[in-house]
């Protein structure tokens, strides 16, 4: 089935595809990449239900009835709709389907922190806090001299940060030293 105008396809198992309608405002816009952990649940049927799947590094998820699911790039809402559509005729009537975010993929902070490295990232996550999560500021660290890579930036280009800037998942800050 093509996509229509302002919809997006995703490729399904069997290399078939499947359009995804434009979100409507006020849901997630969070976009699963790989190394996220996701659970499907389907209400009343626990062997089409999977909890706890880790996206390979191609962005899909195995399902056991669906076979294999390109996840990369959609959100939560996107994947519900994939699965219940999947599901619907085959398998089940009307299938009420539910992804969560069990586990976001890191974002990694290094330089004037007190414990660099990879953490955890949470909504709403700022450098700031990705500082605290580190155990805070060293010393010598200024807060004026702060960069951030974007995941999704394909140049990987460092780009200034305040204390505020939003960090997102595989993004990498780096905290400067200061010199006075």
């Amino acid at each position: 089935m093509p996509a229509l105008d302002g919809e997006k396809a995703v490729a399904v198992a069997g290399g078939s595809e499947m359009p995804i309608p434009a979100l409507p405002a006020g849901l997630s816009t969070y976009r699963l990449s790989a190394g996220d952990v996701i659970s499907i649940r389907v209400l009343g049927e626990e062997d089409l239900s999977k909890e706890k799947i880790r996206l390979t590094d191609a962005g899909t998820v195995s399902h056991p009835a669906l076979g294999e699911i390109r996840a990369l790039g959609l959100t939560t809402g996107e994947m519900e709709k994939i699965v219940a559509d999947g599901l619907r005729g085959r398998y089940l009537v009307n299938p009420k389907v539910s992804v969560s975010i069990e586990e976001y993929r890191p974002f990694y902070i290094n330089g004037m922190v007190e414990k660099p490295g990879g953490y955890p990232y949470q909504p709403g996550l700022t450098v700031r806090k990705a500082a605290s999560l580190a155990g805070g500021f060293r010393e010598r660290a200024s807060v004026s001299k702060i960069y951030i890579i974007r995941e999704k930036d394909a140049s990987q280009r460092s780009q200034n940060a305040d204390l505020n800037t939003l960090v997102m998942p595989g993004d990498i800050v780096t905290v400067d030293e200061s010199f006075f």
